[in-house]
């Protein structure tokens, strides 16, 4: 439970009733939303590589996380301490890119229409990143050449750190980024998952 759930559920520490419960009352995420109480919602959602932790802020999609990235409590913890400690589950903040996950992973869509906040990212890494975006479904990049796009045609290592710190996997195709040579490279969801992705994309 994130510090903004435990509030809402059981009052502001140190009010007069706060978890006097002994039950705690349910709370309504979409009031906290409207309400602007939060910053990150987020949702879980099932996918043929495995449970995958949805994140968004009013500027878009932040975080895809896989369940190998730790738990999910630390996930949560991260999100509040770099964007906000507002964190709260709330699905329908994720509805469309859920929708949009789901036609994926069912080949019926091969472009993302997602707003993306890019915050998690900056520098080399963010310019690397936002090179990877741009890579076509179904084709794939090496790390050289994503380096190249992103200013440094001499930092395919460098490259390969910043897409193993990609906070946006799938829809910012890193799987997509290949070895020269055609080898799997690394990937931060692990190897069976980057190849699942590259065979889904190839039909």
């Amino acid at each position: 439970m994130t510090e903004l759930e435990a509030i809402l559920r059981n009052g502001v520490p140190g009010a007069p009733g706060a978890g006097d419960a002994v039950f705690p009352p349910p709370f309504d995420t979409e009031a906290a939303t409207a309400a602007g109480l939060v910053d990150v919602a987020y949702a879980l959602l099932d996918t043929p590589v495995g449970e995958l932790l949805l994140a968004a802020t009013a500027r878009g999609l932040v975080r895809i996380a896989y369940p190998g990235s730790g738990s999910w409590d630390e996930v949560l913890e991260s999100l509040a301490s770099q964007i906000s400690p507002r964190v709260l589950a709330a699905p329908k903040r994720l509805d469309e890119a859920r929708r949009e996950l789901d036609e994926y992973f069912a080949g019926r869509r091969h472009e993302f229409e997602l707003p993306l906040d890019w915050r998690l990212s900056s520098g080399f890494t963010r310019r690397v990143l936002r090179a990877t975006a741009r890579i076509p479904y179904g084709q794939t990049s090496s790390y050289g050449q994503v380096a190249t796009a992103a200013g440094s045609p001499r930092g395919h290592r460098a490259a390969g750190n910043a897409l193993g710190a990609n906070p946006i996997p799938i829809v910012v195709p890193c799987h997509r980024v290949l070895r020269t040579g055609g080898a799997l490279g690394g990937y931060g969801g692990g190897p069976e998952r980057k190849q699942a992705l590259l065979e889904i994309e190839r039909g």
